[in-house]
């Protein structure tokens, strides 16, 4: 349904920063750049990042995060581990969610815009 998601920050360096390390770990990788914006994603942008003035003011009790496929179980523990080392804060420690579903196993990170994200797998291992 969705083709891509698009977000501002005010630092696209420091952006690009954690993103390159936080989605290597779940096999994502930076496949476009200018000084103003990044897009990321595997085969395909999937997610933008753009310099922007007035990003959305950062909410945690909004509910708006963004959610990304992992792979595998320990992907999620090295997206979070890699999040935190490039400036992320911590927003829920890896580990199942078993009121979201039997294999929902994740973890959620704050970037250092203020976006929450969320890393998941559904895989039994």
């Amino acid at each position: 349904m969705i083709n891509h998601v698009s977000i501002g920050v005010l630092d696209v360096a420091r952006a690009k920063s954690f993103y390159d390390a936080a989605f290597k770990p779940l096999g994502y990788s930076r496949l476009s750049t200018d000084d103003t914006s990044l897009g990321y994603g595997k085969d395909a942008v999937a997610f933008w990042i753009s310099a922007c003035a007035s990003p959305v003011p950062a909410d945690l009790h909004s509910g708006l995060h963004f959610c990304f496929t992992a792979p595998t179980r320990k992907s999620v523990d090295a997206f979070h581990k890699a999040a935190l080392a490039a400036g992320g804060r911590d927003n829920g420690s890896p580990g199942l969610r078993a009121d979201y579903g039997a294999n929902y196993y994740a973890t959620f990170v704050v970037d250092p815009e203020g976006y929450r994200i969320e890393a998941y797998c559904d895989r039994a291992s």
